[in-house]
């Protein structure tokens, strides 16, 4: 291991430390009772906050509770139960594409596999591994926006490319503990270390204070 990936692993082995006896609770946040309400869930979460997929998935998944029902849904009435979340239209259609796909492909059950996942519409490799972790216990690294912010900031990588930062983050973070350390990070980014007026700009503690260099808010320490 090089000397830079060294000093890396370290901060992120200290990162977690700090944050998962704050956060210790490593699931979703997004509201659902089985694979398939989480897979869906997810992929609406898109560029939308989990409070409002929270609020929609109820009536949702009342009418079209599995991928046999939300199959045949008509693509109107999907929207229509969506239609207070970011690009609703497009999420209705692959909502029910990816339920056609799980019906004639898997037979309606949501598969176990990154290459069978991200060969759904509308499905990425962060609602895959969310996916594979909550509902599979297969080790992922769920880098949502959140979770890419952390990251950048503390200088673990320094382009904000989701796809890359998971590979950064494979060899940072041994396998029992990337889901910890995602929902961790994720957390983290959610209530303190926020886009706008994070916790260290506005006056209040932030818990990674000592070994944040602050990449993109303060010259590094």
């Amino acid at each position: 291991m090089t000397t830079e990936l060294s000093i890396l692993t370290a901060r992120a082995d200290a990162a977690f430390s700090i944050l998962s006896p704050l956060w210790p609770d490593a699931v979703p946040l997004l509201a659902h009772r089985n694979p398939f309400e989480l897979l869906c869930a997810t992929a609406l979460s898109a560029q939308t906050t989990d409070e409002q997929v929270n609020r929609a998935t109820p009536g949702l998944f009342a009418r079209w509770p599995d991928a046999a029902a939300m199959a045949k849904a008509p693509l109107e009435e999907v929207e229509g139960a969506i239609r207070g979340i970011g690009f609703w239209r497009t999420k209705a259609r692959h909502l029910i594409e990816t339920a056609q796909i799980l019906v004639e492909r898997h037979g309606g059950e949501v598969p176990r596999t990154m290459e069978e996942l991200l060969a759904l519409p509308g499905v990425g490799r962060k609602t895959a591994n969310l996916v594979l972790s909550a509902c599979f216990g297969v080790p992922g690294l769920i880098v949502d926006t959140h979770v890419m912010r952390v990251v950048l900031r503390l200088g673990l990588f320094d382009k904000p490319d989701p796809v890359a930062i998971e590979r950064r983050l494979l060899l940072l973070v041994p396998p029992e503990r990337r889901t910890a350390f995602s929902h961790a990070l994720n957390r983290h980014g959610k209530h303190c270390c926020r886009a706008r007026n994070p916790a260290c700009l506005r006056g209040s503690p932030c818990p990674l204070a000592k070994i944040c260099p602050k990449i993109g808010l303060a010259p590094q320490a």
